[in-house]
């Protein structure tokens, strides 16, 4: 089942926007490319301030979304979730945690923040995968 899911790391670098930021940006590009998104959201006021930023971007316009407490795929282009999904096509994890293996994605988007105390848990999250038999990749956000 690993060769199922494209496992992608974004570091974020000191002058790139936050991690909500980038989520947003990345789910308005997988949802152009015809994805259905799940965004999993750390806790209840992550997946408020997502909420919002979702409404205006992004500038102009907004990103068609809901809030869901089903972990079953919603009909909405993108989902805010703060419980880890069944399936989906396109996961952004922006916990600390990994997902539960088998990963059920077609692909798991995991954003790192730029500093460093919070940079472990991330790559705890990319030596599990890799462990597993996942080859995730790292893209530099700067």
């Amino acid at each position: 089942m690993t060769a199922d899911c494209q496992v992608d790391f974004y570091l974020l670098g000191d002058g790139a926007r936050d991690a909500e930021h980038l989520a947003c940006r990345l789910a308005l590009m997988a949802w152009e490319r015809g994805f259905q998104v799940s965004i999993l959201a750390q806790d209840t006021a992550q997946a408020e301030q997502l909420d919002e930023l979702l409404w205006h971007y992004p500038e102009g316009r907004f990103l068609p979304h809901e809030r869901s407490t089903d972990t079953q795929q919603s009909l909405a282009p993108v989902t805010l979730l703060e419980q880890v999904p069944a399936q989906a096509q396109v996961l952004i994890n922006l916990t600390r945690e990994a997902m539960p293996l088998p990963l059920p994605y077609q692909r798991l988007l995991e954003i790192v923040p730029h500093k460093d105390a919070e940079r472990a848990a991330s790559r705890d999250k990319f030596r599990h995968y890799r462990a597993h038999g996942y080859a995730p990749k790292a893209h530099d956000i700067s």
